[in-house]
């Protein structure tokens, strides 16, 4: 089903399908300000355009959705703060845009306590759909674990047995995304030779560059990420740690929203990735075209998913015939909804998204694709326990 045919079907239903009227108020709790303000306008823009598009289309069985913003400031207590704001004087009735992966996992406890459900479109952290799993929280981008699976095949057929030094932002995020590429990339052969955690919005990272040239790595990877990246690459290129290194990272390394910045110090460097614009089907076509035709910038990830998370919240609307929290989180449950990227699947045991992942390298100030890797192959293990 394609999003239009899928709005359409939504607006077939007609009002009376659902018991509630009004708006369908969907929260977002998203850095405006700060180090991850370009993440958060990836996810405004992403969000902003879904809405006029399923509004424009009937909206959710004769219902419009409203978005309502509220800036994180990629703090956790802040996030914590203003996503009950929204479910006790905002009456939302479903959250999203949370960026840092710590702010996801409190605000899924906010979120636990007033019987609402959540949605992450950006954060990469394993525990979120793993150990840390959340009955009320789903997740409908791509994990740290599936992003590496994607990056480790890439360099085990490019950079065999390569020697590996790793630093990571110091959170949640960070550390998760670290120690997932390095189990995918040791289960390849690649050899781990150090690690380090630099603060978030860290301004200076020569400090840790004795230690990665005393390592000597053929491989460095990273998932800093927003203003972050761009201070880490200049100063990689500006001190001659990249020459003859091949730089690796998560997802949100680099995106369209940094690379003008980064300019040529990103040249060479490959990632992981659940999309891309470079996605050769209509669909995407289309959504990068009506992205950059409303906000005069190309989507990254970040956009995407966004983007995608209202036809899944309107997917699993249209199947529990309800907003009621049980009833549609019933619904998302093994739910299958459109994307720019193509098909998802909501895995039901553990709420993750099942998509097919990407290798893209960056080659002249553009993403190229240079692999791939089956949504089955990808996701790896239901390694949930609490439902």
């Amino acid at each position: 089903m394609t999003l239009a045919s899928s709005a359409l079907a939504l607006s077939a239903l007609g009002g009376a399908a659902l018991a509630q009227t009004g708006p369908i108020r969907v929260g977002v709790v998203t850095p405006l300000t700060g180090t991850y303000a370009g993440i958060g306008q990836q996810v405004k823009w992403g969000l902003d355009l879904a809405a006029r598009q399923i509004n424009a289309a009937g909206g959710v069985a004769g219902r419009p959705i409203e978005l309502i913003y509220e800036d994180s400031e990629a703090n956790p207590a802040v996030a914590v703060q203003k996503a009950e704001k929204l479910f006790q004087l905002g009456k939302v009735d479903f959250l999203t845009g949370t960026v840092n992966s710590g702010a996801t996992l409190a605000v899924g406890q906010v979120a636990e306590r007033n019987d609402r459900l959540m949605a992450t479109t950006v954060s990469f952290a394993d525990s979120i759909t793993a150990d840390k799993c959340s009955p009320n929280v789903f997740r409908v981008n791509a994990r740290a674990g599936m992003q590496s699976a994607a990056l480790a095949d890439w360099m085990a057929s490019t950079k065999p047995n390569a020697n590996v030094f790793y630093l990571g932002p110091d959170y949640e995020m960070g550390r998760s995304t670290v120690a997932a590429f390095k189990s995918a990339a040791e289960d390849k052969g690649a050899k781990t030779v150090g690690e380090v955690f630099a603060p978030l919005g860290n301004k200076d990272y020569s400090p840790f560059f004795g230690q990665i040239r005393s390592a000597r790595p053929a491989v460095i990877y990273t998932s800093v990420a927003g203003n972050d990246t761009v201070r880490l690459f200049t100063q990689l290129a500006e001190f001659g740690l990249t020459r003859n290194v091949q730089v690796v990272g998560a997802s949100g390394t680099v995106t369209s929203q940094n690379l003008p910045a980064i300019g040529k110090a990103a040249d060479g460097f490959v990632t992981g990735v659940g999309y891309a614009t470079a996605i050769d089907t209509p669909e995407n076509k289309k959504f990068v075209a009506d992205f950059q035709a409303a906000n005069k910038a190309a989507p990254d990830l970040y956009g995407a998913d966004s983007y995608g998370v209202l036809f899944f919240y309107k997917a699993a609307v249209e199947k529990a015939r309800s907003t009621d929290t049980d009833k549609v989180r019933q619904a998302m449950r093994g739910l299958q909804w459109s994307t720019p990227q193509g098909l998802k699947t909501m895995r039901a045991g553990d709420h993750q998204a099942m998509q097919e992942m990407y290798a893209m390298r960056v080659k002249d100030g553009k993403f190229e694709m240079v692999g791939r890797v089956k949504a089955e192959a990808a996701i790896g293990p239901d390694t949930c326990t609490r439902f």
